[in-house]
């Protein structure tokens, strides 16, 4: 059966561009005769709200949009995400990584390739990892590619895109893992679990077969499709879709504070012409 789900962060109100996605998503079902589930990604607990959440159900509901219950938020689950972390770590394809954000992009501006998404690593010598962590320094736990290129053996991987990817990529796609920044961080000591490892085993867990969402994380579908892999998880087919953009060509987005659903509301739009405006049917 074909499944597909909306996870939206709650760390602000939902605007156009989470309006489109979410309707893509759950149009696609509906054409689908499948299952749409809404799944709240709340594990940034520093930005979190629990306004935000409401906001995300009241917003969805205005938008005609209906989603099945229990409703799974990634804060309740945070024991799954850490069984993953330690069967990739159990398998030696993780490292303590104790670079400042600061420190890595020297690092990558330095090196022969000259660009910060490359970023690769290795484990601290034992002595030395030891005293650090007697210290107690903050450390992040990281992915390592060149350990997984060596559990795959040179398998090639690919994922399957029905949608397009920012330079029209389509159909069976071949996997750059270092697309999405090299060595990602699957974790860190002071919050937790991060975004790819947590998507990965949600998805999995929930039974989701197609991932419709913007072509902004395109690029995570590389790195998304080798932790699947190295968990021995299924695999889904990516549906990107293209961004909604404002009249200034820049896409919507929370850090240049979009206009919400909520002042579209209030300001008198209805449902049926905000479908229409983008692109969607009235009477869908």
């Amino acid at each position: 059966m074909f499944v597909t789900r909306f996870a939206p962060s709650p760390t602000g109100y939902l605007h156009r561009g989470h309006a489109f996605s979410a309707l893509t998503a759950y149009e696609a079902a509906r054409a689908a005769g499948g299952r749409f589930l809404l799944r709240i990604e709340d594990i940034d607990v520093t930005r979190s709200r629990p306004q935000f959440e409401a906001a995300i159900y009241e917003d969805l509901a205005w938008l005609g949009i209906e989603w099945e219950t229990p409703v799974r938020r990634q804060s309740e689950h945070l024991d799954d995400y850490q069984a993953a972390l330690a069967a990739l770590t159990t398998d030696h394809l993780t490292y303590r990584c104790f670079r400042t954000r600061k420190e890595i992009a020297q690092a990558a501006a330095s090196a022969p390739h000259g660009h910060a998404e490359a970023f690769r690593g290795a484990p601290l010598p034992p002595d030395e990892e030891a005293r650090r962590l007697a210290d107690g320094e903050p450390f992040a736990w990281r992915l390592s590619l060149d350990a997984a290129e060596q559990a795959l053996a040179g398998r090639p991987l690919t994922f399957v895109e029905e949608g397009a990817g920012p330079n029209g990529e389509h159909g069976a796609v071949a996997v750059d893992p270092a697309l999405s920044g090299g060595d990602v961080v699957l974790a860190r000591k002071d919050v937790g679990v991060a975004y790819h490892l947590a998507v990965v085993v949600d998805d999995a867990l929930q039974g989701v077969t197609h991932i419709i969402r913007g072509q902004d994380l395109y690029e995570a579908a590389h790195v998304q499709r080798l932790l699947q892999v190295l968990l021995d998880l299924p695999a889904p087919v990516y549906r990107h879709h293209r961004l909604l953009t404002g009249p200034d060509g820049k896409r919507f987005a929370k850090r240049d504070q979009a206009e919400t659903l909520r002042d579209l509301r209030a300001r008198g739009v209805t449902p049926a012409d905000l479908r229409a405006e983008m692109g969607f049917d009235r009477g869908a």
